[in-house]
């Protein structure tokens, strides 16, 4: 028997399996990278770090919202770009927030809180990078 939320959908951790548990690692560690990599004191990776956060907000945007990481996922699993059946495709930090967090939140709240985030943290790289 598959476990549900209160919508009926199945829950993602109950079948994410092997490739999905290393999916949803790999987004929490780039999540982590994103939050705390403004602080690494070394220019090279500053720099780095203030060419990810734009890049990584464009291929959203031009993605429809969704990662690629979970469209690789898809890809892997379905040989399709895009899965309609994953939820998670295009709604990541809602899902973590929804069903890890229990935040009754949103997709348009998510989407704000998430650029309003990645604006404060590319100003911080990047005036840490001018005074490195």
């Amino acid at each position: 028997m598959t476990a549900t939320d209160p919508t009926g959908a199945p829950d993602a951790a109950a079948e994410r399996g092997g490739l999905g548990w290393f999916c949803f690692v790999l987004h929490f560690a780039v999540m982590i990278y994103i939050v705390v990599g403004w602080l690494v004191p070394l220019q090279p990776a500053l720099l780095f770090y203030v060419a990810f956060l734009p890049v990584t907000v464009v291929t959203w945007r031009f993605n429809k919202d969704s990662c690629l990481l979970n469209n690789l996922e898809s890809f892997i699993r379905t040989g399709q770009w895009r899965d309609p059946s994953n939820r998670e495709e295009g709604a990541w930090l809602l899902t973590l927030a929804r069903e890890t967090l229990g935040l009754p939140v949103t997709a348009l709240q998510v989407d704000i809180f998430t650029y309003a985030v990645m604006v404060l943290l590319w100003t911080l790289g990047f005036v840490h990078l001018v005074r490195a």
